[in-house]
């Protein structure tokens, strides 16, 4: 039996599946650039009692078409910038240097902690790939 066409659907199907293909590409391009800044994070983040490394997660939302990277870690801010003189974005404390008490009782003095950089690092990582990916 001979094949008939009609119109232009072959050129609707074949433009369906470059759409799927299409989408496959971007979707898989987002889950690599979310990978790459949630590993250098996890890899870069200090750990003291390991807190912050675990409060570092993911999701992807809307189909594959976007994610989220959270850090659940509400200090996380002051691990990455630093505080009191080291701090890199200027520091709020009224006094420097200042003292607290710890859950033993004891007194110390401090004139802040200096940066330990993780997620810009991971974020500059992200780009990277993501311009290689999408370029």
């Amino acid at each position: 039996m001979a094949k008939v066409k009609y119109g232009n659907w072959d050129l609707v199907a074949e433009l369906d599946d470059f759409r799927d293909e299409m989408e496959d590409w971007v979707k898989k391009g987002i889950l690599k650039t979310t990978l790459a800044i949630y590993n250098t994070a996890i890899a870069l983040a200090p750990v003291d009692m390991g807190f912050l490394k675990e409060s570092i997660d993911y999701k992807i939302t809307d189909g594959g078409f976007s994610s989220v990277i959270s850090v659940g870690a509400d200090y996380s801010v002051f691990v990455e910038y630093g505080t009191g003189i080291y701090s890199t974005k200027g520091s709020r404390a009224k006094k420097i240097p200042w003292s607290y008490k710890d859950l033993d009782g004891e007194w110390h003095t401090t004139y802040g902690q200096p940066p330990q950089p993780f997620w810009n690092p991971a974020i500059d990582e992200g780009r990277k790939v993501f311009e290689r990916y999408f370029s």
